[in-house]
């Protein structure tokens, strides 16, 4: 019963942070030092991205008129937008999905500790602040989604592979590199947001089914906690979604940015403490 409020607090944990640019595989990893759940270190591995899958569900829901081009109360025109919408996220998650595949296995054994995480935590906090400093008399080259050529689309796709690494964040990335080359808050969060759809269900069915592929196998009680992980990560990310929608329209990313400086000191303190 313990590690299904540790699955709780996982999942929260998660749905705070898969959308806000600060992290939510470098949170889960810190998080996972403090609260390790008394399961296999396959099931928590594979808990750990499975759970990312409740928090994407949170797009779907909110955005589900928006993303569905068969809907009855669109028009012709806005059907098509719709498709090409889906196109241009196919087009930008194929990095991600070809380099993902081939180095998922040598990113879990030499990147998922905490020194990574804090070494990017505090990059990414840095690039937040100097990017948004020379973004702030800037005007966007495209504040609509329909605008955001197929090129565009694939740039954004590139730099999310930076996110392989742990600690970078999935949305900061995707959201930085859109903010460089023209895209608004806006646009950039929004295509951030629904590139995340693809992406985190491609690697949470590989997950499964490596999970499964090396012997696992769902006891009653993970099963519980898998579904307990992706239901409180689910919540709270259609909270977080529209808090943070809400606060980029009268506010830039630096705070978020300066939170990830902080938060990578205070791990380098600790952990460097605790590891004498």
């Amino acid at each position: 019963m313990l590690d299904v409020i540790k699955a709780i607090i996982l999942g929260i944990v998660e749905g705070i942070t898969e959308f806000l640019p600060i992290s939510s595989t470098g949170h889960l990893i810190l998080v996972n030092e403090f609260i390790k759940m008394s399961q296999s270190t396959q099931f928590t591995d594979m808990f750990n991205v499975v759970i990312q899958l409740g928090a994407i569900m949170a797009v779907v829901v909110l955005y589900f008129h928006k993303l569905n081009p068969l809907s009855p109360r669109k028009t012709a025109i806005e059907k098509n937008r719709t498709w090409v919408l889906w196109f241009k996220v196919i087009v930008a998650v194929l990095p991600s999905v070809v380099l993902g595949l081939l180095l998922n296995d040598w990113m879990d054994a030499h990147l998922m500790n905490w020194a990574v995480v804090a070494a990017m935590l505090l990059v990414y906090g840095v690039l937040f602040i100097v990017i948004e400093n020379w973004n702030a008399n800037r005007r966007p080259r495209f504040t609509d989604l329909n605008t955001l050529p197929y090129q565009t689309a694939l740039i954004i796709g590139m730099f999310q592979l930076l996110s392989l690494v742990p600690g970078t964040s999935r949305s900061g990335a995707t959201i930085l590199g859109a903010i460089l080359i023209g895209a608004s808050r806006y646009v950039a969060t929004e295509f951030s947001f629904f590139l995340a759809i693809p992406t985190m269900f491609g690697a949470s069915l590989l997950k499964v089914y490596k999970y499964f592929a090396h012997g696992g196998v769902f006891t009653g009680l993970q099963t519980v906690i898998l579904a307990t992980g992706m239901i409180v990560s689910f919540v709270v990310a259609y909270l977080a979604i529209r808090f943070l929608l809400n606060y980029i329209k009268n506010n830039n990313f630096k705070v978020f940015g300066w939170y990830r400086i902080v938060l990578s000191l205070i791990v380098i303190v600790y952990f460097g403490f605790m590891s004498k």
